[in-house]
This record gives structure tokens, sequence and C-alpha cells, in this order.
């Protein structure tokens, strides 16, 4: 007999099953179907469907009594082929959902002075301020990328950006809604360099924060990630920033006034204490190379802010 290439085959034939696959009974209405064969001398029977032959040296289950499935935490019984609940590993107990149990985030010390040049080793967390068209992303992303050690980096301006549908534009003016949002990306870029500072990975952040807008300012970064954060404004040129933010597209692009605006207010932070870069005749890699020193002064005298 020949059958369609791709179509199901047909089902073998064996005792109790007729030649279309229906079992004999089916097609024998009243008979008993044909009598069980007989396993051949010192040979045991095979067991039933569903359950696994016993293992060389056994003796096979008693008839009428099926197998439990194993308790947690025991061993399943000879034979036992079905999926019992899985032990918890080693030390844990039952009711923890992985097999890693992270220690959880809390304020943010200073760190500790670095043994060699620059922030070497030290576990820290870092806020890059700088009006936009500063670098702040660019600077933050290859500081944290050329560390010797573990080092994240989240842009507040990313994380306010999670919003999709309702996302309240700063640029359609500053009102309740826009400030709601800043508040919870804030509190949410604390609490994930809180989680990155508690496993020893260092975290620096980046945002525009003003000096004279305590809504904006530095209170609420310190109140979020802890008193260990270290502040450092990059403040190139204006013209410089002016060219910087003709390169960008969409939302992130600003125009020419409030870039100029935004630019004069920031000049606030001459005076503040705080580490200032004059980034405006350095290039990416020189810049990080300055930032990485500004931080190790930081670490050795935190300024007061």
């Amino acid at each position: 007999m020949q059958h369609a290439v791709g179509a199901p085959l047909p089902p073998p034939h064996g005792p109790g099953i007729g030649h279309v696959g229906r079992p004999y009974q089916a097609q024998h209405a009243g008979h008993p179907g044909p009598p069980p064969i007989s396993p051949p001398p010192g040979q045991a029977p095979p067991p039933p469907p569903g359950q696994a032959p016993p293992a060389p040296g056994q003796a096979p289950p008693a008839p009428g009594r099926p197998q439990q499935p194993p308790a947690p935490g025991q061993a399943p019984q000879p034979g036992w082929s079905g999926t019992g609940p899985t032990p918890p590993p080693a030390g844990q107990t039952a009711g923890h959902t992985g097999h890693v149990q992270l220690p959880p985030g809390g304020p943010v010390p200073l760190p500790a002075p670095p043994a060699g040049a620059g922030t070497g080793g030290a576990t820290l967390a870092v806020l890059l301020i700088g009006p936009a068209g500063a670098g702040k992303t660019t600077v933050a992303k290859l500081w944290a990328a050329r560390r010797r050690v573990p080092t994240a980096h989240v842009s507040l301006d990313d994380v306010r950006e999670w919003v999709r549908s309702g996302f309240a534009d700063p640029q359609a003016g500053w009102n309740d809604h826009s400030e709601a949002q800043y508040r919870l990306a804030r509190r949410t870029c604390g609490f994930a360099a809180r989680n990155f500072l508690a496993n020893g990975i260092s975290c620096i952040l980046d945002d525009a924060v003003f000096p004279d807008r305590p809504v904006v300012g530095l209170g609420g970064w310190k109140r979020h990630v802890g008193p260990g954060l270290l502040p450092v404004v990059l403040l190139p040129g204006l013209e410089i920033v002016l060219e910087r933010n003709a390169e960008r597209s969409g939302n992130r692009r600003l125009s020419d006034e409030e870039v100029a605006r935004i630019h004069g207010r920031m000049a606030g932070w001459y005076g503040s204490g705080l580490p200032i870069i004059d980034n405006s005749a350095y290039d990416v890699e020189t810049t990080a190379r300055v930032l990485d020193d500004v931080l190790a002064r930081s670490i050795a005298s935190p300024p007061a802010w």
C-alpha cells in the first residue's frame, strides 16, 4: 500500500488492533477480544501503561496499588517516572522564586579612597549635571564602559521616555503633569542606582539639574540615592552647546533660545562648590579621563552640597 508524501502514517498492527487502527472490540461488538499474550518463561510481565518498568534487581510494584508521586524534598520511589515537585537548592527554603538572592539596595555611602590613580576599582555613584548639548550622556556612557570594574549608566531622559502614551514633554510647558513624571523618573533612577551599588556595580546618572530650582535640584537626588552621591557639572561654552544641539533630532532638540536660557541658568553652579568641567576644547575620551580625575579628588575630599 502506498501513502501520499507528508500524509500521516497508519497506526501499527498489534494485539487488540484491527487492520484500520480501531480496537478489536470496536470491530467485533460483544467479543471479549483476543486473549492476552503471556510473557516467555522466566520474564516478568510488561508494566501497565504509564508506569516505568522496575529497575534490574527490584521487584515490580504490587498489582492494584498505584505508585504515589514523591513528596517535596524526597527521592522518588523505584520505578517512578512522573515529574514530582522539584526540591529547592541546598540552603534555600521553599517559597523563594530564584536561585540567586540579591541584597536589597540602601542609601549609598561615600566610597573609600581608591588605591591607584583615578577612581580605580572604587564602587561609586555619580551624578553628571549639565545643560542640553553638554555631552552628558555620551561622556557618561564612555566613562562607564572604560572602567575596570562593573559600572552602569542610567540617563534620566531615557527613563522619562519610558512613558509612551501620555508622556509629558517639558518642551510643551512645565506643569504639574511634567513635574510628576520627572519626580517619578528621578525616584526610579535613584532606586536603580541603590540596587546597582548594593550588588557591587557602580552607577553614573545624568540629568540637567538646575541650581536655582529646588524641585529639580540636588536635594531630590541626594534623597533618592544617598549621601555618597558624587555630583559633577559638565559646562562647555554656549557656542559648543548650540552646535551640538543642532545635531539632535526629535524631542531632544531644543530651540536656540531655550538652549541659551538653560545654559545661562546652569552658570549658577559656579561658586556652588561642585566640581565643574569646561569640556569646550575636549573630545569625548579626554572629557571622560578628566571626569575620572575629578571624581578621584571628590572621593578624597567630598564636596559640600
